[in-house]
């Protein structure tokens, strides 16, 4: 209700929850303040327990930003950015969000633009870029915006 989708489910389904995030038309309910410079948004549903917890419990959104400093390596602890504390609100500590040993977790989601119907950009590589091209050109067909 936040955004226009305009992909199949099963699409949706094949990608989420997971480290993928998808841009999309923005809907007219979702708060102005949200992204107020464009008219998309990123909608992300990781397969994180506790975040998928923590969702199912709020009666709306969550506006979230990755806690490091960008074009920097993502986070996976809390302790890992310990030098943001003193600017925070509010940190909770729902676990490990990747295995920290594997560089690739660090690479963040993988942000893929699907407003455009039958086309995909991929805006940040991230951690799942070949299995999610894989599923959108192959199984769906969509093909690369130029």
């Amino acid at each position: 209700r936040y955004c226009h989708v305009n992909v199949p489910d099963e699409l949706l389904r094949d990608l989420l929850p997971g480290p993928v995030t998808l841009v999309l038309k923005r809907s007219e309910e979702l708060n102005k303040d949200l992204n107020p410079f464009t008219s998309l948004v990123g909608v992300r549903v990781p397969n994180h327990p506790f975040i998928r917890e923590l969702a199912r419990a709020c009666s709306g959104p969550l506006a979230l930003t990755s806690a490091n400093v960008s074009c920097q390596g993502s986070t996976l602890t809390v302790s890992e950015f310990q030098d943001l504390w003193p600017q925070l609100s509010l940190i909770i500590d729902g676990g490990p969000t990747g295995d920290i040993q594997s560089p690739e977790c660090r690479l963040g989601s993988t942000v893929v633009d699907l407003s455009v119907s039958g086309k995909f950009t991929v805006i940040r590589p991230g951690c799942a870029l070949a299995s999610t091209v894989e599923i959108l050109r192959q199984k769906y067909g969509l093909v690369p915006e130029s």
